[in-house]
């Protein structure tokens, strides 16, 4: 029996128990016995029975394509595969590669079981020897070329251990499978098959049987965020980078080992200590003070809602509209009248670097970067800034953009000057 053959049975088997319990003039089975089977997955079609919004709410997010089934959607491709076009972009990065051009694997599109990711880039999993392996190339959607993907090693980093637990729900280690491509409700809700076989009626019971992240402390409910938006590794098994065993509601500690606390690589961190790339917004919230107060992950960001997605980040608000929010005192004094359209978020949320797997990497612990703070590091490479962030600044010196920056405390918002060099009469 073929994999997705399985899956389909293990979603139904849920549907058929309860339709054998009640049919045929039964009086099926009690609460009791429902929910003494174990939590199984059943994927997110079955959800969309009685939560239909919302599950067309979900199908509009991102989350509802970090893996899609090429065998099923060959629309899930958003590019074609040449290999000749791809080997001419990957000679552009020839120094870097770890392998000669012409002897990277290029998948053809028969190959191609599923894509991961699909707005900024996209990545191919292709199968070998009954195991799923990403193929060491990658396409950019927004530069529009192609890129090389751990070319020496990919064939030693089975999907599944590496990417499978945050795209794709249900996913079982021991077995090398999963129920659904994507992140799913059950990926945030739990097992849901207690929830579908009990009847409305017990709708009490039923609300016991499945997790509301609404209903958490801020501080749990994050935590089911960061499972999959934090650098770490399972405390579990060994080499599987995301938390294996972990189910939403529970203390994330117990099942992921913070990258800074594990002896893994450091240099995915700034000076700081702060990330410098995707997928370490939880690690930097936990610095913050957002996470001190109890402003969680869904204080700003929507996991679904009705209608269309205001914004690509799925934030509540728009921009710095977002956080004026909450910071209503704020005025356009001092150094907040530097930029006097408000901008928040280039300095307190700025890009931290480019990712081809996420766009623009947006710092979370919140605190303004001076470049005080990138002097005191040893430049800006080693700890960026919000002010050298801009490109209108990224060349002038950080000695400059620290005396502007005094100034404009002092003496609330300095007349403009050239790259904000101030000349020394001004200055005194």
């Amino acid at each position: 029996m073929k994999k997705h053959e399985q899956f389909k049975l293990t979603l139904a088997l849920p549907i058929i128990l309860t339709l054998m319990w009640t049919g045929c003039g039964s009086e099926g089975p009690s609460v009791e016995e429902l929910i003494s089977l174990p939590k199984t997955y059943i994927g997110s079609e079955q959800c969309k029975v009685c939560h239909l919004e919302h599950y067309d709410s979900w199908k509009m997010t991102l989350h509802s394509r970090t893996l899609q089934d090429v065998t099923d959607n060959r629309d899930a491709l958003i590019t074609t595969i040449d290999s000749e076009i791809i080997r001419t972009d990957l000679k552009k990065n020839g120094k870097e590669l770890k392998v000669p051009v012409e002897k990277i694997y290029i998948p053809k599109i028969e190959e191609i079981k599923f894509t991961q990711g699909v707005q900024w880039k996209q990545r191919f999993i292709v199968e070998k020897a009954g195991k799923l392996y990403v193929a060491p190339i990658e396409y950019d959607a927004w530069s529009h070329e192609w890129v090389n993907y751990h070319e020496g090693d990919w064939e030693k980093r089975p999907w599944i251990e590496k990417c499978g637990g945050c795209h794709a729900t249900g996913v079982d280690l021991k077995k090398g499978t999963f129920i659904e491509a994507g992140v799913g409700c059950e990926a945030c809700h739990g097992p849901a098959s207690h929830h579908v076989a009990l009847p409305k009626t017990a709708i009490f019971d039923k609300r016991l049987t499945i997790v509301n992240p609404s209903k958490l402390p801020a501080g749990i409910r994050t935590q089911i965020c960061g499972a999959c938006h934090g650098s770490a590794a399972s405390t579990k098994i060994k080499n599987v980078d995301w938390p294996v065993g972990f189910l939403p509601g529970r203390a994330l500690g117990s099942y992921l080992k913070p990258a800074l606390n594990a002896g893994e690589d450091v240099t995915e961190i700034y000076a700081d200590k702060s990330g410098d790339r995707h997928h370490q917004q939880y690690d930097d919230w936990q610095r913050s003070i957002h996470a001190e107060k109890g402003v969680a992950c869904t204080s700003c960001h929507y996991v679904h809602q009705l209608g269309l997605p205001p914004t690509q980040f799925q934030t509540v608000g728009a921009g710095s509209g977002q956080c004026l929010s909450c910071h209503t005192g704020n005025t356009n004094k001092y150094a907040h009248a530097i930029h006097s359209f408000s901008n928040c978020v280039g300095c307190h949320m700025p890009r931290i670097t480019m990712s081809w797997e996420s766009g623009a990497a947006l710092r979370h612990t919140f605190r303004f970067m001076s470049p005080k703070a990138s002097l005191k590091a040893g430049g800006v490479e080693k700890l960026p800034n919000a002010c050298s962030t801009c490109h209108h600044h990224k060349n002038t010196s950080l000695e400059d953009l620290i005396g502007f920056l005094d100034a404009s405390i002092k003496r609330d918002t300095p007349l403009p000057f050239s790259v904000h060099r101030r000349s020394e009469q001004v200055i005194k």
